[in-house]
């Protein structure tokens, strides 16, 4: 593949940012919904500290339905193509969302209000199981040559922009409202907004190509009968590694971006619009940076990057909650912009170091399913252990301790990764998993 982008190649960079971004708009919304209103709204019948649980166990099921939906989304995107099974998948995460906005409150429905919010969570889920692990594959595959870390991080670029987006019309919304107004209808807006977003979404998404390795595949007859059965033959030890090493991320961002506000607002008194602003401002250097740190990866390799990025936040971790809690803020903002600048050098190239231990005729599957698993156990759990860390003892020092302990563990599976497998593209395009012909 030439070194120089082609207009082709600059479009689908944008697709997979677009899409990821529209994703992740959605699925944030949720996060900050959960952490502000749904315990109000769904569980008015349960104390505040049960009711911030509850919506959060809430946001959490759909960390549980993200691998079904890693699974699902890979098995087909390995065997009919990336393209199609992405365009799916945004429908299907846009349309879930939409239909959170018209959900009726616990007060007009009782127990089946917070029964729909579930069910379409687990939408949520699925539809976006099948986005991060894509996005990352249909760009690595599009990307010039020497290139690879630059365009894989555009996908990954939608995470910090679904962020701020979702945050953005969040905060306006609610500045605009009275708070009773917010709380009762207002809070709906931003849900029934990414109708709009999808559209423009799919438009986008429909006018790529499929990637030529997956092409190549076709063409040959080599795509794989069982996808996720032949990537597991990269073997447990590594699998487990890159597990290990994904981990701390997804944790870090949901902390950062959910359990904040709730803690922020409850236990040290700070406004919401104050937090959600220091949050986006966090997000836009989050977001702005990535492409460099990629352009970095590409110089000086993945791995260094990605391991001076865990080391960097195992770091900052340990300083956040105590800038937090001076009540200053000053100190506050600081913290909130420590992690807008110290995430995205692990974040930037946190797809890539997965891709590219599998095969093009098992990518999809192999990496849908270290990145779902990782999400579940590092970033879905984090705002539910967290609070009941924090409700147990009240005080922050055990949320400190635990999500230190995830960093400073995905920084040593890094460490040993790069010791066990020094070059993983050399061995990649070596790995045969068994195939057959199409058709």
């Amino acid at each position: 593949m030439p070194s120089s982008s082609t207009p082709h190649q600059r479009t689908v960079a944008l697709a997979t940012l677009v899409g990821t971004t529209l994703e992740w708009y959605d699925f944030m919304l949720y996060g900050t919904a959960s952490a502000l209103i749904f315990s109000k709204q769904f569980f008015p019948t349960l104390s505040p500290a049960a009711g911030t649980l509850a919506a959060f166990t809430t946001f959490a099921v759909g960390f549980g339905a993200r691998p079904i939906g890693g699974l699902l989304f890979g098995h087909f995107g390995d065997r009919i193509g990336r393209k199609t099974t992405l365009v799916v998948s945004l429908f299907l995460m846009g349309v879930s969302t939409l239909l959170i906005g018209v959900i009726p409150s616990y007060g007009s429905i009782g127990f089946w209000a917070p029964a729909l919010l579930v069910a379409l969570r687990l939408l949520q889920g699925i539809g976006l199981g099948g986005e991060g692990a894509g996005a990352v594959v249909l760009s690595m595959e599009h990307a010039p040559r020497g290139r690879l870390n630059r365009y894989a991080s555009f996908p990954q670029m939608g995470t910090p922009a679904g962020l701020i987006l979702a945050n953005a019309i969040f905060l306006g919304t609610s500045a605009l409202l009275p708070d009773s107004a917010f709380l009762s209808w207002g809070w709906r807006i931003p849900f029934l907004l990414s109708a709009v977003l999808v559209i423009v979404g799919l438009w986008v998404r429909l006018g790529i190509t499929e990637s030529a390795d997956y092409a190549e595949l076709v063409r040959r007859g080599a795509v794989a009968t069982f996808p996720l059965r032949d990537a597991l033959r990269v073997g447990a030890a590594r699998l487990l590694l890159i597990l290990f090493a994904a981990i701390a991320t997804s944790a870090v961002v949901y902390i950062f971006m959910v359990f904040t506000l709730t803690y922020g607002t409850k236990a040290l008194g700070f406004s919401r619009n104050f937090l959600l602003l220091g949050v986006i401002v966090s997000a836009v250097f989050w977001c702005a940076t990535m492409p460099g740190w990629g352009s970095l990866a590409d110089r000086y390799g993945t791995r260094r990057i990605f391991l001076a990025g865990t080391a960097a936040l195992t770091v900052w971790c340990a300083v956040y909650f105590p800038l937090l809690n001076t009540g200053n803020k000053a100190a506050a903002f600081l913290a909130l912009l420590g992690m807008g600048v110290t995430l995205p050098i692990a974040h930037s190239v946190g797809g890539i170091i997965i891709a590219e231990l599998f095969a093009p005729s098992v990518r999809y599957s192999g990496t849908s399913l270290i990145v779902q698993t990782s999400v579940v156990l590092g970033g879905g759990l984090a705002p539910l252990i967290a609070t009941a860390l924090w409700t147990a003892g009240s005080t922050s020092t055990t949320v400190t301790c635990y999500i230190v302990a995830v960093c400073a563990l995905s920084t040593i599976s890094t460490a040993v990764l790069i010791r066990v497998l020094p070059n993983p593209a050399a061995e990649v395009s070596a790995q045969t998993p068994a195939s057959v012909p199409v058709g």
